[in-house]
C-alpha cells in the first residue's frame, strides 16, 4: 500500500483513481478518503512530526496492542527521517454518522473501563502527551475566576442580545439549593468551596485523550475510536468527561441528569468487572460532578473566546449550541459536587 505515497509523503494521484476530503485537522491539513481502486479504499491521515511526543504510529506499535481492539487498523505509516512528512494509511470503515446516544455511550464506557484497568506504570517514561491541560492546571487558572461573580455570570449567563439560555430551569444569580443533606447551600458557593479544598491527584490511567463524539461511533453492533494520537497518562475522569459531557461545535450532545448517572453507574459496574485494574477512589461520583464542572467552566472560557474571535475554524451557530450544552453541563454538575 506504500506505493501510493511520495517519498516526501503525498498521495500520488497518478496511483489512485480517487480521493475525497473526510475532514482538515487543526493543523490544516487535510484527511482523506482514497480510493485505490473502485472497490479499495483507504484513509490517508498526515501525522504531525515532535521529537517530544510519541507519534499515532508509535502508539499503534506499543500502545494499543494491549487496548480492546475497538480502533482502525493501521496499514503503513512513515518511517521518520529526512524530508518526508508524516503520514499513516487506516482502514476505511466506510461513511460514519457521529451523534450522541446513551446507548452507544454505554458500550463506550464499557471499553474505557477495560483499558482503565490496563497497567500505566510500563507507560511512565513514555513519550506520551495528552492535549489539554491538567486538572490541577485548569483548577490554578480557574479559582480567581470564581472570586469574581460578573466574570463568572458572563460564562454561564445568556451572552447580550442573544435572548434567555435555559440552564436547567435555574439561572445563575438564582440557583436552587437542590442538593440538601452533608453539604447545603447555594449551589455555586458549594463549587467553590469543593474547588477551593479538592486537590486533583488521582491515580494515572491510560487515556484515549480526545474522546469526543466525533472520535467514536456505533458500527454493525460493534464500537469503533478513532484518532488515537493524544492517548497519554491521565486520571480516569478525564476519557469519562469527554465520553458524557464534552460538547462540541459539529457534534450535538444533549446529556440530561439521569442519563448522566446511568452512565456514571454503568461505568462504575464495569471497572467491578476488571478487579486487576485497581479500585474507584472513595466518592468517585462526587468528584466526577466537580471535574466535570471545572472543566465544562474552563471550556465555556475557551468557547467564549472562539465566539469573540469570529469562530475560527468552527461555525458560530456550532460554537453557541456547544455554549448552550456546556451551561447545562457546568450547572448540573456543580449541583452534584
Amino acid at each position: 500500500m506504500r506505493h501510493i505515497v511520495t517519498p516526501d509523503g503525498r498521495i500520488d494521484d497518478k496511483r489512485i483513481w480517487r480521493r475525497e476530503t473526510i475532514y482538515k485537522g487543526m493543523g490544516g491539513k487535510l484527511v482523506e478518503r482514497i480510493n485505490v481502486t473502485p472497490a479499495e479504499s483507504v484513509i490517508f491521515k498526515p501525522i504531525g512530526s515532535d521529537e517530544n511526543r510519541a507519534g499515532e504510529a508509535w502508539i499503534y506499535n506499543n500502545v494499543l496492542p494491549a487496548f480492546p481492539p475497538v480502533y482502525p487498523k493501521m496499514l503503513a505509516a512513515s518511517q521518520g527521517g529526512g524530508s518526508e512528512e508524516g503520514w499513516a494509511l487506516f482502514e476505511d470503515l466506510g461513511p460514519l454518522r457521529h451523534e450522541f446516544d446513551e446507548e452507544t455511550a454505554r458500550a463506550l464506557l464499557s471499553h474505557v473501563a477495560a483499558w482503565h484497568a490496563i497497567p500505566a506504570r510500563p507507560y511512565r517514561s513514555a513519550p506520551l502527551r495528552g492535549p489539554k491541560p491538567n486538572a490541577d492546571a485548569v483548577r490554578s487558572e480557574m479559582l480567581p475566576l470564581l472570586e469574581d461573580p460578573r466574570m463568572l455570570e458572563s460564562l454561564v449567563a445568556a451572552p447580550p442580545g442573544r435572548g434567555p439560555v435555559q440552564l436547567c430551569d435555574a439561572t445563575l444569580d438564582r440557583l436552587p439549593e437542590r442538593i440538601r443533606g452533608d453539604n447545603p447551600g447555594p449551589v455555586p458557593e458549594r463549587f467553590r468551596i469543593a474547588l477551593r479544598q479538592e486537590r486533583f491527584h488521582f491515580p494515572s490511567v491510560l487515556s484515549h485523550g480526545d474522546l469526543h463524539v466525533g472520535n467514536y461511533v456505533m458500527l454493525n453492533g460493534q464500537i469503533k475510536v478513532l484518532d488515537w494520537e493524544h492517548v497519554h497518562l491521565n486520571c480516569r475522569y478525564w476519557d469519562i468527561y469527554h465520553a458524557v459531557d464534552l460538547s462540541h461545535p459539529l457534534f450535538p450532545k444533549s446529556v440530561s441528569p439521569d442519563a448522566r448517572d446511568r452512565l456514571l453507574d454503568h461505568y462504575v459496574r464495569e471497572v467491578e468487572r476488571h478487579p486487576d485494574g485497581g479500585t474507584l477512589e472513595a466518592g468517585f461520583k462526587r468528584r466526577y460532578y466537580l471535574f466535570s464542572a471545572l472543566f465544562s467552566l474552563w471550556m465555556l472560557k475557551l468557547i467564549a473566546g472562539d465566539i469573540a474571535g469570529g469562530g475560527g475554524p468552527w461555525p458560530l451557530e456550532g460554537l453557541e449550541r456547544q455554549r448552550r450544552e456546556t451551561q447545562s453541563a457546568f450547572i448540573e454538575c456543580a449541583e452534584r459536587c
